[in-house]
């Protein structure tokens, strides 16, 4: 586990307060973990708000609306984009996915820290506004290791993969923006790790609010 310690700068950073809540952002390639570690962190607490993404892309197996993501109409997630709904957006692989502002402020009003499972596009624009946000990149052994996790899904095409391995690969390089690096080999214990740094900045700040 690495720590970063650069901060990003900007002239529209805000910083967060001591009586607002603080953002948990987690990143890594598809396939490299970050949905199970998620639910595992709000397993662990169940104070901190997981904010559910909102995607035009059809959902998987087993998904379900409200609960993996919103799923809406394409036109639905561009009218959004033109009123100014989004907190961060990005098309990827063809398809929208978004983080609604209105939540992510709601909450952080209210004192509640917040989860954020989001690519490295959304994460650069979300530390725009949220600069204290504790940024986590969650990364596979190794691109083989990734594409066999990719392909035991079974939902993708050869072609989906590929370009999905490709993505990896750019995200992978800008691991450097993140404030912690986990590298996911055994899942027990990249959940010890996260849970290691969640709990050093959620316990400590509730004590002292």
């Amino acid at each position: 586990m690495n720590e970063q310690e650069s901060r990003p700068s900007g002239s529209n950073l805000r910083e967060t307060n001591s009586k607002q809540g603080r953002l948990f952002i987690i990143s890594a390639p598809s396939g490299g973990g970050k949905t199970t570690l998620s639910k595992a962190l709000v397993d662990r607490f169940n104070d901190i708000l997981y904010s559910v993404s909102y995607t035009t892309r059809p959902p998987r197996k087993g998904e379900r609306d409200g609960v993996d993501y919103y799923f809406i109409q394409k036109k639905d997630f561009e009218k959004r984009i033109e009123s100014g709904h989004w907190a961060e957006w990005a098309e990827v692989h063809g398809n929208y996915y978004g983080t609604s502002s209105g939540f992510l402020d709601k909450g952080l009003a209210s004192g509640r820290d917040i989860l954020l499972d989001i690519d490295v596009q959304g994460t650069l624009q979300i530390l725009e506004n949220y600069p204290d946000s504790v940024t986590i990149f969650i990364m596979p052994p190794s691109l083989e290791t990734l594409r066999k996790r990719l392909e035991m899904r079974r939902t993708e095409s050869r072609g989906t993969i590929k370009r999905r391995l490709l993505t990896a690969e750019k995200e992978m390089a800008q691991k450097g923006l993140y404030r912690y690096v986990i590298v996911n080999d055994q899942l027990s214990v990249s959940i010890e790790k996260l849970i290691a740094i969640i709990e050093k900045y959620h316990y400590k700040e509730k004590m002292i609010s």
